[in-house]
């Protein structure tokens, strides 16, 4: 099937991805991760005692699961990345992404947090919805997110305690209270659109697939120079 030719867009659903939350859209639909991470979670004490038990068994096992537990999160990816394509084209918006490359190296995170931020498929879920975007016709654009969890979508006054806990954000500046999660893919809503008004049209960071997930091939563009971050005040 060809690929749908690009639509005008009437603004950017932006998504911002993570774990305990596995995908939250600026119009505020949220994807909680908490059953698949409690999955995940079995699957690596399981794997911990099949690889010090070292038998052929127990390692014919750890191949079954390894297996299960990717289909799995194939599955998952492939829900969410349709339902997020198909809001965006229902509405006649673009998507906007956040340019996750290298994401493993550059996030501290706490020992416990460690393995589930390595086992999540970040990359294969930005492949199913560029992949997704590209046959409906919907624009794709990724954008840089930092500080994204720090600004406020209100004013983009950018301060690290603006984000109290994991779910609450409150702004030091005007005051607004909302979801963490949802703040921030209204933030990356905002610079995907200022980057496609600057005139940088659909196109994939490096490290992200040029292939359909799971084989046929996409036709994806390389990414254009450093993107807009739209306006916020300086890190106090």
């Amino acid at each position: 099937m060809p690929d749908a030719a690009e639509c005008e867009t009437d603004g950017f659903v932006g998504v911002d991805l993570g774990i305990v939350n596995i995908a939250t859209t600026s119009d505020g639909h949220i994807m909680a991760g908490r059953k698949l991470n409690r999955y995940r979670e079995r699957q690596r004490r399981l794997r911990a005692k099949l690889h010090k038990k070292g038998t052929k068994s127990a390692k014919r096992l750890l191949k079954r699961q390894r297996r299960k537990e990717s289909r799995r999160s194939r599955d998952a990816n492939h829900v969410i990345s349709k339902r997020i394509v198909a809001e965006a084209e229902r509405t006649s918006r673009g998507i906007a992404l956040e340019d996750l490359t290298g994401i493993r190296r550059r996030v501290r995170q706490r020992k416990p947090q460690r393995a589930a931020l390595h086992s999540w498929s970040f990359r294969r879920l930005g492949d199913f919805i560029a992949y997704k975007a590209k046959r409906a016709g919907v624009p794709v654009v990724f954008v840089n997110p930092a500080y994204s969890s720090r600004e406020c979508a209100e004013c983009a006054y950018t301060h690290r305690h603006n984000r109290i806990s994991q779910a609450a954000f409150t702004c030091r500046s005007c005051g607004v209270v909302a979801h963490a999660d949802r703040n921030a893919s209204r933030v990356l809503a905002r610079r995907g659109q200022d980057t496609w008004d600057a005139g940088r049209q659909s196109s994939v960071p490096d490290g992200v697939a040029r292939h359909r997930p799971d084989a046929e091939a996409t036709r994806a563009s390389r990414p254009g120079p450093d993107r807009k971050l739209g306006r916020s005040r300086p890190r106090s």
